[in-house]
């Protein structure tokens, strides 16, 4: 037969598990509380009623017969990767979507679980983004006015005599601005100073601002106010700052506030494609406590990594291509399809076509059904002759032999893709509808001199 303390213990763990505890417990008066050494875990012992010697009210975090279990709550165990906080939810917080619980990201990661990879340089230094996208409140001109330290040379390790973004002397609040074209998960910048005239010169603190129209900026805010980020010690060295929180954005502005001698900057912006997953938004009504607007979180893994052109994972036989050119007719002199990888190096790194016509194309079999979100594209050169490709459809299939040409949504007509402006930068495009397919085939509309390309496409 159960002793009274077993049979009192059974019984209210068996209140307190149904969530009834609270009810049947009659208001505290002097002598209704017991000695608490018999609960565990700080749990309050209080006397029964209905000959029941007594109960265990237990503390935040503990559960069981005699508080003698841990509460199984949404955070335990801990469903957020990479070492992420998981912070519960209150019930008044959690809307129509009926998540318990919210992941803080630690630098450099996002999405609900933080299980996505967001620190990736978006294009400063290779030229991705272009010198139109770069614009500032002012900037220097030296040398008697023939050297131009314009916002298009504020690449992270640039080089050259004039290889930096200067403010004017007189611009009070200066400011430098990268419109990335569309939204985009943003979570740090890399900075660097410069040399003037053999004097260094570099920002030391710093403010971000972010805006998706362009139109109406904020900045980002720390514990009192717009938060301050330290910057450089010299003119050289690379400062890495990543912000608390991923933005969703359009436009970033750095905007100086403490410089050494004048604010000369070169800069890159690290983050994500925003397509590397489906947004979901607040997953409350009430963000998290110092969260900017536009925080981005994100329902499945990142969906915009290479497809294995680069590193060579994609073997020779599955690149292949309507035609080949060969440098004055010799085989040796082949530029292959299959030398069209990204960053190819050597005298032959790139696939050319034999004629410059709108009928020539590359094809890539990625050895099985892929989602493909995004490609990049790049020139090369021949004995000192710069080509590229301008312009460029895209076609995909299934079995090789049925063919879509890619359209944006609500068009029928194929759409033409902007090109590369020189023989080495990288022009990214990411697709506005991704779509699965195991062949890809790039169909070039215009080029320079001669239809070349080095490519990798993006997905998962």
């Amino acid at each position: 037969m159960l002793g009274p303390r077993l049979l009192a213990a059974l019984c209210g763990a068996l209140l307190c598990a149904s969530g009834l505890f609270a009810a049947s417990v009659r208001a505290a008066t002097a002598g209704d509380f017991c000695d608490s050494s018999q609960c565990l875990n700080g749990g309050t012992c209080l006397l029964g009623q209905d000959g029941i010697p007594f109960s265990c009210l237990c503390p935040e975090g503990f559960t069981g017969i005699i508080c003698n279990e841990t509460e199984k709550g949404p955070c335990f165990p801990n469903p957020c990767h990479n070492d992420a906080e998981c912070l519960v939810l209150d019930e008044l917080k959690r809307g129509d979507t009926f998540i318990q619980y919210v992941c803080k990201c630690p630098h450099g990661y996002a999405g609900y679980h933080c299980e996505t990879v967001c620190s990736m340089p978006l294009g400063m230094e290779t030229g991705a983004i272009a010198d139109s996208q770069i614009s500032a409140s002012s900037l220097q001109l030296g040398f008697m006015g023939l050297q131009r330290w314009g916002p298009e040379l504020a690449r992270l390790r640039r080089t050259g005599l004039v290889n930096a973004w200067t403010a004017s002397n007189y611009d009070r609040t200066p400011w430098i601005q990268v419109n990335l074209l569309r939204k985009m998960g943003v979570t740090g910048v890399v900075t660097q100073g410069a040399s003037r005239t053999g004097i260094s010169e570099y920002v030391k603190t710093f403010k971000v601002a972010y805006s998706v129209n362009g139109k109406n900026f904020q900045f980002i805010q720390g514990d009192s106010g717009d938060k301050v980020f330290i910057a450089n010690l010299d003119n050289n060295g690379l400062k890495t700052n990543l912000f608390d929180f991923p933005l969703e954005v359009q436009y970033v502005r750095l905007v100086p506030t403490i410089c050494h001698r004048s604010c000369t900057l070169r800069f890159e912006l690290l983050g994500c494609e925003l397509n590397a997953g489906t947004p979901v938004g607040w997953l409350s009504s009430t963000p998290p406590p110092n969260s900017p607007k536009g925080l981005m979180e994100w329902n499945r893994p990142g969906c915009a990594g290479p497809l294995g052109l680069k590193d060579n994972t994609i073997p020779d036989k599955q690149i292949t291509a309507s035609s080949t050119y060969k440098t004055w007719g010799l085989n040796s002199f082949s530029w292959y399809p299959f030398y069209a990888r990204l960053d190819k190096q050597g005298k032959f790194n790139a696939w050319t076509a034999e004629k410059n016509s709108a009928s020539e194309w590359l094809q890539i079999d990625l050895g099985s059904e892929k989602q493909v979100t995004g490609i990049i594209t790049q020139g090369a050169r021949d004995f000192g002759h710069i080509q590229y490709v301008a312009a460029y459809r895209l076609a995909y299939s299934n079995n090789g032999v049925d063919w879509t040409e890619y359209s944006d949504p609500g068009t029928s007509e194929g759409k033409i893709f902007p090109g590369n402006l020189d023989n080495n930068s990288h022009k990214k495009n990411m697709f506005e509808t991704p779509f699965q397919a195991r062949y890809v085939r790039i169909l070039p509309v215009a080029w320079h001199n001669r239809i070349t390309l080095r490519v990798e496409l993006l997905g998962c």
